[in-house]
């Protein structure tokens, strides 16, 4: 498959990239490692006539404590090497974990934080081929107002599989957007939206540029399946951060991915263990809220009784891991 024609632009800085995203408007796509995008466009679910790399940017390479003990993470920043990246290993392990969890190191090489944070949302009937998608009806997300996975919907159900989205809402982390207009930081956790057709909150001629991730307050933990590690995207995601003691916590923020346009927070399931700590009762009865609160329907390859057993799973297996780490000191 070739890519459709476009025309390719290189800033040499960001306030540049910045003036081309206001001039072309709804024309230009943003690319940093490609290894989604370019999927897209042979695809021909994008097929943008100007293609803005933002990749080697100076002002996006940056990673720097804050005075606030906080971490500031350029966009552009690899995966590979926030993997591999000492003080992120040292202070936030599960949000290497998360990283390191992302497709193949091929993909770990080429792809940023941004771009995995902003990744696009996939559905079965859509991440195909042009010519697999001609032999049914359109969609929310190609050429007509209907969703195949839920008939009677008004929106789309394409599924959020981002890894390191559920991770970062869970440590309580922000993104900082910038346009000409200037910037603005926003909680990760209002960044998504529950929409597969419009998944983040992302402004005509706004990009991400940063993340910030507060000083790490409590233990977390992160847990993925896919069915072919390295190749495909997550059956099921989990991310948890708590602190405090096993016996009563002081904060719990469960994270669920790939089973909404968006990833969930469970909240349900964390008031459960915010009244009753970190026992195995509290954690079976986390573990059901969470499948509980599923939706009926999923798209993404699996049939919804087994992502429910899964999600059930990786709840139980996550917080068991939680509680031990407290034991383990």
């Amino acid at each position: 498959m070739q890519l459709p024609p476009f025309e390719y632009i290189r800033p040499e800085s960001l306030a540049e990239g910045l003036q081309a995203l206001a001039e072309h408007g709804d024309k230009i796509a943003i690319m940093s490692g490609g290894s989604d995008l370019l999927i897209n466009m042979k695809f021909r679910l994008d097929g943008p006539e100007y293609l803005l790399s933002l990749n080697g940017l100076p002002e996006l390479q940056l990673i720097e404590e804050l005075d606030d003990g906080s971490l500031r993470i350029g966009a552009g920043c690899k995966l590979t090497e926030l993997a591999n990246n000492a003080l992120i290993k040292e202070r936030y392990p599960a949000l290497q974990a998360a990283i390191f969890s992302v497709g193949s190191r091929h993909v770990r090489n080429m792809g940023t934080i941004g771009g995995n944070i902003c990744l696009d949302t996939r559905c079965w009937y859509t991440n195909q081929s042009e010519t697999w998608r001609d032999t049914r009806d359109g969609c929310f997300k190609t050429d007509s107002e209907q969703c195949h996975v839920i008939k009677t919907t008004t929106k789309c159900h394409a599924l959020s599989s981002t890894d390191s989205g559920p991770m970062l809402i869970a440590l309580d982390a922000s993104v900082v957007l910038a346009s000409q207009a200037g910037e603005r930081v926003v909680p990760v956790r209002e960044f998504y939206q529950d929409d597969g057709l419009d998944h983040t909150v992302l402004e005509p001629g706004e990009v991400l540029v940063a993340v910030i991730v507060p000083p790490p307050r409590g233990r977390a933990v992160f847990a993925k399946l896919a069915q072919r590690e390295g190749l495909d995207f997550a059956a099921g995601s989990f991310a948890a951060a708590v602190s405090g003691s096993n016996e009563k916590l002081d904060s719990v923020c469960l994270v669920m991915g790939s089973v909404a346009p968006e990833p969930r927070v469970m909240e349900q399931a964390g008031k459960i263990l915010m009244d009753a700590g970190l026992t195995d009762e509290s954690i079976d009865a986390a573990a059901g809220a969470a499948r509980l609160s599923l939706d009926e329907v999923t798209n993404l390859f699996t049939p919804p009784g087994y992502k429910k057993r899964l999600i059930r799973a990786l709840v139980k297996d996550a917080l068991t891991e939680l509680r031990d780490q407290a034991v383990r000191g």
